[in-house]
């Protein structure tokens, strides 16, 4: 099981220069920020810490996939990840992470955790609409693409004149004999 601490990059100790970390992400990290909307979870997420003697700049890099429900059947699929955030570490008087590529830690900071950065990258790396590519393509087979397919507007049946009611027909003529 993953732990919030797994995550902590104490730089303090580090010499200047690029530093490699390397970090298999599952479910159980999710788990962490209670986020349970997928259903698997295979990444490799991996970061490229640059300390220098004022700052320390980060890449994070995410390739993998997720297992998650398309929005339209609700058929599990997979949708691959990839993405990528640079951030800037600067040291200052107080912490100030309001700006999303630099954040600001104080001078007595001898570790930095790197999970909630992980995750939001994960998840802002997501699409919007999660379709299944069997739906694009046209070769997924699902009882619930049939049937939003029957009750699709203006591909119903249309009624015709054997399908009215007899009764109908009888007051139609009363219409016409008036005249």
């Amino acid at each position: 099981m993953m732990e919030l601490k797994d995550f902590n990059i104490p730089f303090t100790g580090l010499k200047e220069g690029k530093h490699q970390f390397e970090y298999q992400i599952d479910n159980s990290f999710f788990k962490l920020f209670d986020f349970d909307e997928f259903n698997e979870t295979a990444i490799k997420a991996t970061l490229e810490f640059h300390k220098k003697a004022t700052m320390l700049e980060l890449t994070f890099n995410a390739i993998g996939t997720v297992n998650v429900n398309c929005d339209l059947t609700n058929e599990p699929y997979e949708q691959p990840i990839e993405s990528n955030l640079d951030l800037i570490v600067q040291f200052g008087n107080e912490y100030n992470d309001e700006n999303e590529e630099i954040l600001i830690v104080t001078h007595g900071e001898y570790e930095i955790n790197v999970a909630q950065y992980i995750y939001e990258m994960i998840v802002l790396a997501m699409p919007s609409k999660r379709i299944h590519p069997g739906i694009e393509d046209g070769t997924l087979e699902s009882e619930i693409l049939e049937k939003l397919e029957e009750l699709q507007p203006g591909t119903g049946k249309k009624e015709t004149e054997e399908e009215t009611d007899p009764r109908w027909n009888t007051l139609k003529k009363l219409l016409t004999d008036n005249k």
